[in-house]
């Protein structure tokens, strides 16, 4: 798949991880949908960009406005002509919590309900929303593909720590319904990719303290360092280009694996 002339939809895009891809896929001649709740930073990107991208402020927890988002940017791209290309779900949160305290306290369902919302819950249904409108593009290149899907899972998937429970499950799940999905998609021409990053900088990890921060670099093999945003945007890059990357989750970590608590 060629990003130039085509329209991706990233949710979270304008901070983070997201915002990285934001930008990579405009460089690449490609136009993006930045859909965020942070209304005065996703505003200022989508200005900095100008006419290849647009800001659609929305709640990813939220169907409804999830669907008003879905129909600006379709309306968005039949003004554009740059039919849709692609969907990168990169909004989420985490909320550490144990599942049982130290007080025999359980994790309130309020915090668990919060992180599935987000991470799980609007992952699925963004993805779900925009699909008819994807499928409906032409056909591009030889194998007659017409867009993929690059959703966000984490290491926690796999080696999730203390306090992760409802984060881990969050990005277990998307990890475990890429090969599904990109099964389900394959007579459309829709490919499935997930990316299951380490610690990366981000709005989400900036809040970190010193000590957990030096805790997770002990664990890092090699760069010993946190992941930078573009890293992350070049691999989404790949996914989007390769079109033999398809029902595979990648894990992005340089050979971390997280201990159960720092």
């Amino acid at each position: 798949m060629k990003i130039s002339g085509r329209t991706f939809v990233v949710s979270g895009g304008a901070s983070g991880l997201g915002r990285a891809c934001v930008l990579d896929i405009c460089a690449q001649g490609g136009n993006a949908a930045i859909l965020d709740m942070n209304t005065e930073a996703g505003e200022e990107l989508a200005t900095a960009l100008g006419a290849s991208a647009r800001f659609i402020q929305c709640d990813v927890s939220s169907t409804t406005s999830i669907a008003s988002a879905v129909s600006s940017i379709v309306s968005w791209t039949r003004q554009t002509g740059k039919p849709l290309g692609g969907i990168i779900p990169a909004a989420g949160v985490g909320l550490p919590a144990l599942i049982l305290d130290k007080h025999l306290r359980p994790a309130s369902l309020e915090s668990i309900d919060f992180v599935l919302s987000i991470n799980l819950r609007g992952t699925l249904d963004l993805v779900r929303q925009l699909l008819p409108h994807l499928a409906a593009t032409g056909p591009s290149g030889p194998d007659g593909e017409r867009g993929v899907v690059v959703m966000v899972a984490s290491a926690a998937a796999f080696e999730g720590q203390m306090g992760q429970v409802a984060y881990s499950a969050s990005k277990g799940a998307v990890a475990a319904m890429t090969l599904p999905m990109a099964r389900d998609l394959s007579r459309f021409g829709i490919r499935v990719v997930t990316i299951a990053p380490s610690m990366f900088e981000s709005n989400m990890t900036a809040h970190l303290s010193d000590k957990v921060r030096e805790g997770l670099q002990k664990a890092m093999e090699f760069p010993a360092r946190a992941g930078k945003p573009d890293e992350f945007a070049s691999l989404v890059r790949q996914a989007i280009e390769n079109v033999m990357l398809n029902g595979v989750v990648i894990r992005l970590d340089g050979a971390t694996r997280m201990p159960s608590k720092l």
